[in-house]
């Protein structure tokens, strides 16, 4: 499948705000299988609080809205340091993507991967990590897809 073109502008305050919601309800939700609901809520506010503490004009951290060649929005992306490596490092860490559900199964993903990519490169780094949680099997194959390779894994096991 050819990837659509998306063109990538910076998020809008009134975005954010719609993005935020969004984003830590489905931090929970990935979270629930691994973690009791409050704690996942408490995590899931707990990041973006600490990550973007000026919101969307957080220094060193973009946040995009993806949108079609008709100027429609379908989907965004949270870019920024990445925070396993000092600072000044080869490397941006891709905290989140996302394609509007009515976008999905389209080549979209792809396409805001590779702006997203090119974004990256553009500021002078040279790597590009993520997480995904193991059970987001589309996400995974998106990222495999398009050369990225396993570098680290977490596992956990419920006692009883």
């Amino acid at each position: 499948m050819e990837r659509p073109p998306v063109t990538l502008r910076r998020m809008t305050d009134d975005e954010y705000r719609s993005w935020v919601d969004e984003v830590q309800a489905r931090v929970v939700r990935e979270l629930l299988g691994t973690m009791p609901e409050e704690e996942a809520r408490a995590t899931a506010a707990g990041g973006i609080a600490l990550y973007l503490p000026q919101g969307v004009a957080t220094p060193r951290h973009t946040l995009v809205t993806a949108e079609d060649a008709a100027g429609r929005p379908v989907g965004n992306a949270w870019v920024g340091p990445d925070p396993h490596r000092a600072d000044g490092s080869d490397a941006a860490w891709l905290y989140d993507i996302e394609v509007q559900p009515r976008a999905r199964r389209n080549g979209y993903g792809s396409a805001i991967l590779a702006e997203v990519e090119a974004l990256v490169v553009r500021e002078g780094k040279t790597r590009l990590g993520l997480n995904v949680v193991g059970t987001n099997e589309a996400a995974i194959a998106l990222y495999l897809k398009h050369g990225y390779a396993v570098s680290t894994m977490q596992m956990h096991k419920a006692l009883t």
